[in-house]
């Protein structure tokens, strides 16, 4: 075993989506540029929004059950040395293997190198987080391998030879007339003919897959829970591509996050009610599926379970960022974050966008490598209320932008601003000397660089008439 919880080792540069190639603000502005994806943008959160509330609504103990999942996860985290052991066990005892990968390089090979030793050379895959966080589709290509998404929207992703710019609905940016577009480009035996009619476009991409599904014998997954106390495996879906990719090959390899874990059987009742709800807008999601080892003549006679840390170590070893890790992939903050409907997944230059991608990114592969994701918000809470386990994505985002580098220019006026507030006459004469900054106007128009540089994103308060000290001498 090559890797250990504890290690402070970061995600590697080179692999995976975890970086961008540019820094958001320069991103996000070509995005903004971008009319017809914002419209995509508002028509597809502002619906999932609107679904959500609506089943959320019906839930009378649905404070209690965000608390519940809230201490679920940090018991998890308290206690994930011992709960991976036994998961281990428990795996293992049902003639399952367990791979332990330090970080996406060691993740990429071990799949790469299971599905050279069952001599196939097409995997089918399972949408998955994970796999897109360590690149393994260029993995298994560069070894000749070819990887096919079943999931709808993660097909359309791969034969649009773009990128997933949505946790949930990967697709989020394309209208129905670009993903017939796609089809007709990119997809093998298409009908010529093909509209951009929602069930005409379904049905091309399942016949397609159809028959991917019955001649592929290795498939890919992820999982979205793993429970500790009886080595079971589970994802949830709403088309039933994961099923069939779970269920019909011989072999079967599952990359997962060592945070996915929860301790108990029971312990599923709690996630099962919240993941639907926050995510979809469902009760429950139409296809549940959950295995345990390889059962004789029943279903794929290889399971192999990769557990991933990438990161996630040192992202525990944070006190305030390790909340992080008690996501569970709902998407509920993307859909209600004012930034992010605007900007789009793309912007955020990772495979995990919106606010919790602003807190998980930087911590996976250090500050230093995304330095600007902490500021893509405008730390309005609005991500904190919607979270079903409730992580308070704004506090880790003001402890992120602590660690992140600032400007030399910044720096030195933060010092210059601590230096007068402690000393109180100094502190008075600045008052007295903000009130010349009143001819200045809204938005800092007037201000000499590089302070106008600070008032071009935000408005500039206008100082009183009157100070409070001047207030209070004159009472």
């Amino acid at each position: 075993m090559t890797t250990f919880l504890g290690m402070p080792a970061r995600a590697p540069r080179g692999v995976g989506h975890l970086r961008g190639d540019e820094p958001f603000p320069v991103a996000a502005r070509e995005a903004l540029a971008n009319s017809q994806l914002r419209r995509n943008l508002h028509h597809a959160t502002s619906t999932i929004r609107g679904k959500s509330g609506r089943v959320i609504a019906e839930l009378p103990d649905w404070q209690q059950l965000r608390a519940a999942g809230s201490a679920l996860k940090a018991y998890t985290m308290a206690h994930l040395p011992r709960l991976l052991e036994q998961l281990e066990e428990k795996v293992t005892a049902a003639g399952g293997l367990v791979h332990w990968a330090a970080d996406a390089n060691e993740a990429n090979r071990i799949v790469t190198d299971l599905v050279r030793q069952t001599g196939e050379r097409r995997v089918i895959k399972v949408k998955s987080m994970a796999t897109q966080e360590i690149g393994l589709n260029e993995a298994l290509e560069a070894a000749g391998i070819t990887p096919v998404e079943t999931d709808l929207a993660e097909l359309i992703v791969q034969l649009g030879d773009d990128k997933p710019s949505h946790i949930l609905v990967p697709a989020i940016h394309r209208n129905r007339s670009e993903i017939r577009e796609i089809f007709l480009r990119a997809m093998p035996g298409v009908d010529p003919s093909l509209t951009d009619n929602p069930p005409d476009l379904a049905g091309a991409a399942r016949r397609y897959l159809r028959e991917t599904f019955l001649s592929t014998r290795v498939a890919v997954s992820g999982a979205n829970f793993a429970i500790a106390e009886t080595g079971t495996l589970a994802v949830v879906e709403s088309e039933g591509n994961g099923r069939m990719c779970l269920t019909l090959p011989d072999t079967l390899v599952t990359v997962m996050g060592i945070e996915k874990l929860v301790p108990a059987w029971s312990d599923l009742e709690v996630f099962l009610q919240l993941l639907p709800r926050a995510s979809t807008g469902e009760r429950m999601n139409p296809y549940t599926s959950m295995w345990h080892g390889v059962t004789p003549g029943d279903g794929p006679q290889s399971f192999h379970l990769v557990l991933l840390d990438n990161g996630r170590s040192a992202v525990l070893a944070d006190e305030v960022g390790r909340q992080a890790l008690h996501c569970i992939r709902c998407s509920a903050c993307l859909n209600v974050c004012p930034v992010y409907e605007r900007t789009g997944g793309h912007a955020y230059g990772s495979v995990y966008p919106g606010p919790i991608g602003a807190v998980l990114s930087p911590q996976l592969t250090g500050v230093a490598d995304n330095p600007t994701l902490p500021y893509a918000s405008s730390l309005c809470g609005a991500c904190f209320d919607a979270c079903p386990v409730k992580i308070d994505i704004p506090s880790i985002l003001v402890h992120l932008r602590n660690q992140a580098p600032h400007p030399r220019g910044e720096a030195a006026v933060m010092a210059a601003a601590a230096y007068t507030m402690d000393r109180p006459k100094l502190y008075a004469s600045a008052q007295r000397a903000a009130k010349l900054a009143r001819i200045a106007g809204r938005r800092g128009r007037g201000l000499p660089p590089p302070l106008n540089g600070w008032s071009a994103s935000r408005d500039l308060p206008e100082p009183p008439k009157e100070t409070f000290r001047d207030w209070w001498r004159g009472r």
